[in-house]
Formats: C-alpha cells, structure tokens, sequence
C-alpha cells in the first residue's frame, strides 16, 4: 500500500487501502520554464494527469518542494510528481516524495526530454546510466541507484549555431507544438501500459516490462 505519513498531498486521501502500488511518475524538468524543450517531461505528466482523470488535483506539497497528484487505475495508485526545483536539483524532490509514499527506485519512472532522439519518438529504459542528463543524474545521485525507469520523449538537437543549453531551454517552435500535441498523449499512454503490464492486479505474475 502506499501511504503517505503525515498530511495530504494530494487529489486523494492517502493512506487508504489500495490493491497494489503503482509507483511515482515524475517529470522531470525546470518548474520555473514550463513549456521549454528540457520541460517536456512536465508536460507529460500533465497529460497523464488528464487522461486519469486527476488533473484538477494538483497539489503543493512542500515535504518535497513539489506539485503532487494521487491516481488510482485498475487498482494501481499513483503518484504524480512534479518538482518545484531546477533540473539538476530535480532528484531532491524525487527521493522525498519516494521517503513519503514508502516507496523504492525500482517503483519510481523518470519522465524527460532526449536530444538523440527526433520529437515524436517516444522510448521506455529500465535502468541505466544518466547519458549526460542533469534531472536523471540528480535522481540517481539522491536515490543511490540508478533502477529507476525512464520513459525518453525525443526534442531533436539544435542545427546551425544554436547551442544546446539555449535550444533546450527554448519554448518549442510553432510547428514542434503542432506535433507535441500527438506525442504527449502517445507518451502517457505508452507509459501507463508499460506501468499497468508491470504492476496492475490483472497482469501476469512476475512481468517486469
């Protein structure tokens, strides 16, 4: 069961009694750039918020200096993660909320952008290294682990003279907006199967992804 100790943080009362844990979603991401290329994994978890019906539920919880949404599907609980903090400070907000919710690495799925990948493309890693991403290296250096999975959401790299710290930073273009508004439900949709065939009561005994 996953229950947090001490207050509510989020769209539900935690605590209650629940089939099986689902683990903890974060997006990983500058809170202040919302909207930005390296944010892309906020956005993420946003869409997944709507698609489970909790999007209104958002709340600040300032154990972990984040915004945090409980979800429940299929008897699975969720919880939805937002970090209030720069990227390379991400993993502060991710171990906190893990110490909450009683929760291990193994249980936690990182939400991010990649550069080696062209936007649309959308791909799951179980475990690993953090492949020079700050919000995946805070995470692994303040869980003690690197067991955590990672759903990648590709941004392109930059062309021409643009640095990468500035494209990343950077709103996505207009014609990029386009297209993110089919690859953010794909996105949370591949993620929540991926969890739900790992987790949910109804799938097979010992399927791990």
């Amino acid at each position: 069961m996953v229950a947090a100790r001490g207050g509510t943080s989020g769209s539900q009362q935690p605590g209650r009694a629940l089939l099986t844990p689902g683990g903890q979603v974060a997006g990983l991401g500058n809170y202040g750039l919302r909207g930005t290329r390296h944010s892309v994994g906020m956005a993420v978890v946003d869409r997944l918020a709507r698609q489970l019906a909790v999007a209104e539920g958002w709340q600040v919880d300032r154990r972990c200096c984040a915004d945090v949404a409980l979800a429940t599907t299929r008897g699975l609980e969720l919880v939805l993660l937002k970090p209030r903090r720069l990227m390379n400070l991400n993993g502060l907000s991710v171990t906190s909320a893990a110490e909450i919710y009683n929760l291990h690495p193994e249980d936690i799925y990182l939400v991010h952008d990649d550069l080696d990948k062209a936007l649309g493309k959308v791909a799951i890693k179980l475990g690993g290294s953090a492949r020079g991403h700050n919000g995946v290296r805070s995470c692994i250096s303040a869980l003690h682990s690197n067991e955590m999975t990672r759903l990648r959401v590709g941004i392109g790299r930059p062309e021409g003279e643009v640095t990468v710290s500035s494209y990343v930073l950077a709103p996505f273009s207009a014609g990029e907006q386009e297209r993110l508004e089919q690859v953010l439900p794909q996105a949370a949709t591949s993620l929540l199967e991926h969890i739900l065939r790992r987790r949910a009561p109804m799938g097979e005994p010992g399927d791990r992804g």
